[in-house]
């Protein structure tokens, strides 16, 4: 297990998401990105998308196309235009760096602990956005949301079989009731025939028991991980029983940075 102290789990979490699966990354980057663009044009407009309103300065009039290059590949950004006057995101073009570094690590933290109006809302704020209704956030999250829960579930056989898995426990506090507590976040990295690498897999857990990472594994079986010949991870006890009920001819091994860190205790 990564002690919560020694990294933060967020921007692990990033990227690991920007190196093993990118795809990922630009589809939610780029949902992400136009989803704030629109918005912003609205509050640049006084009137939301659709909606008539007596305090609206503009009409839209379709959109200009710009590709967006980031560490995670290129991203088609649609920027609104205006019928009358223009619509330029200074917040985006002009901090290009400082956004995409905000964008993912909100990605990352939505994939982690889930897509809420207050994540959005702080994201956007700290673009230098203050200006947007609470509605046109909570719209922006659920939006994103729904990506993060198709990538969550999606089946696994498509871009498998894959031939290693490496399986890791982070830990992190999150907020419940109005108090920190201690959670655990299970994450497992599969590689295929191709090399291909991708994160198969991330679930939430009070702890880390045997339980937890039972149905962790039988969660990938059932989305279609197969053809694994070996696992690589901590030597949990919980987590290699978990190996051998759920991945049956799959080889076991003690990850060599996991072993490390124990001898030099």
């Amino acid at each position: 297990m990564t002690a919560a102290h020694i990294v933060d789990p967020a921007r692990l979490l990033g990227e690991a998401l920007a190196e093993a699966s990118p795809d990922l990354m630009r589809s939610l980057l780029q949902t992400m990105i136009n989803a704030l663009l629109s918005a912003d044009a609205d509050a640049v407009l006084g009137a939301e998308y659709g909606r008539p309103s007596p305090g609206r300065m503009a009409q839209r009039n379709g959109y200009r196309h710009r590709d967006l290059d980031t560490r995670v590949g290129t991203i088609d950004v649609a920027i609104p235009k205006l019928r009358k006057g223009t619509y330029f995101p200074e917040w985006l073009l002009e901090r290009r760096k400082r956004a995409e570094t905000a964008l993912i690590t909100a990605v990352a933290d939505c994939y982690l602990a889930g897509v809420s109006t207050r994540r959005m809302d702080k994201l956007v704020k700290t673009l230098g956005i203050d200006s947007l209704s609470k509605s046109q956030v909570s719209r922006m999250a659920a939006e994103l949301d729904e990506h993060v829960e198709q990538f969550r579930h999606r089946p696994l056989d498509a871009a498998g079989p894959f031939t290693f898995v490496a399986a890791d426990a982070l830990t992190m506090k999150v907020r419940e009731g109005g108090r920190l507590i201690n959670a655990v976040v299970l994450l497992a990295t599969g590689v295929n025939g191709d090399g291909h690498r991708e994160v198969v897999g991330m679930r939430v857990a009070t702890s880390e028991t045997g339980a937890a990472w039972n149905e962790f594994f039988a969660d990938l079986t059932v989305r279609g991980l197969t053809g694994v010949r070996l696992v690589t991870s901590d030597a949990h006890p919980g987590l290699v029983d978990a190996v051998g009920a759920n991945l049956p001819g799959a080889a076991w091994q003690r990850c060599r940075t996991h072993y490390a860190a124990t001898c030099c205790r």
